[in-house]
């Protein structure tokens, strides 16, 4: 059997952070180094999600945690405002960087790309790690060839903070790729409450809710002749994201270069 991949989890307190813990702990082929959050410091890794003592403390600076750990890779789920700094703290150093936080702009995205192959790294940065949202927005782009007209509906909790979220907007230039701009609806049409008709994009319409109680769910509804589609996913803990994260983490080890999106990894 090889080595087990050294992996640092950067944010490892909060709710996707855990459960990634959770994942490098309990897989043989993954070996938790270090973890790093801005409080909980000093506190047991494997104490902190509910598994016995690891014997990683939760330390708070990210780049003094990966040069005492040397990981191989870095998984962070921090948000936008710490992800890209992280990113190239983790490049810096060598550190292969997964990353599943929103916000970069393309700029970012070809500088860090730049620095990767500058250094002989993989990387990844993905605004979903779900299998099954991956299958998902494959389908709408694949459906979007024969269906022009669509709306996007996605649903988060209350507190989420952007809208819409990474996935649906990576929907939306997946679906963009293989459909021709078409404004939809009636030309006269007047929105009587504004942003009653959701974010425009290309032509069609993304909506997104936000409520107490719901975690993580997208539909993507066709309109045709006489009919109706509608591809939809749900995703019911935040557990069903940690085996993409897992294929992430292996992928970024294979070859340079950082790779956006997951689904890049998905055959």
């Amino acid at each position: 059997m090889s080595e087990p991949i050294k992996v640092a989890v950067v944010g490892a307190a909060g709710r996707m952070g855990r459960e990634v813990v959770k994942l490098v702990l309990q897989d043989e082929e993954l070996q938790l180094v270090a973890a790093v959050n801005r409080t909980h410091a000093g506190s047991d890794a494997g104490l902190l999600v509910g598994l016995p003592e690891a014997g990683i403390a939760i330390v708070e600076d990210v780049e003094q945690a990966l040069l005492d750990s040397r990981p191989d890779v870095m998984v962070d789920f921090t948000g936008p405002r710490f992800a890209y700094a992280h990113t190239a703290l983790a490049i810096k150093h060598g550190v292969r960087p997964v990353i599943g936080t929103t916000g970069f702009t393309s700029e970012q995205i070809d500088e860090l790309d730049k620095q990767c192959r500058e250094q002989h790294i993989g990387g990844l940065i993905a605004p979903n790690f779900s299998i099954g949202v991956i299958l998902m927005m494959r389908f709408a782009a694949q459906a979007a060839k024969y269906y022009p007209h669509l709306e996007i509906i996605e649903y988060h909790g209350d507190q989420k903070l952007d809208a819409p979220s990474g996935t649906a907007i990576k929907t939306a230039e997946l679906i963009a790729e293989q459909r021709q701009e078409l404004r939809q609806g009636n030309p006269e049409e007047e929105e009587l409450l504004e942003g009653s008709r959701g974010g425009y994009y290309q032509g069609f319409r993304i909506h997104s809710v936000r409520l107490p109680g719901v975690f993580a769910q997208q539909e993507v509804i066709f309109g045709g002749f006489g009919e109706s589609l509608k591809i939809r996913q749900d995703s019911y803990e935040r557990a069903s994201y940690m085996p993409g994260v897992k294929i992430g983490i292996q992928k970024v080890m294979e070859q340079p270069g950082l790779v956006y999106g997951f689904e890049h990894y998905i055959d």
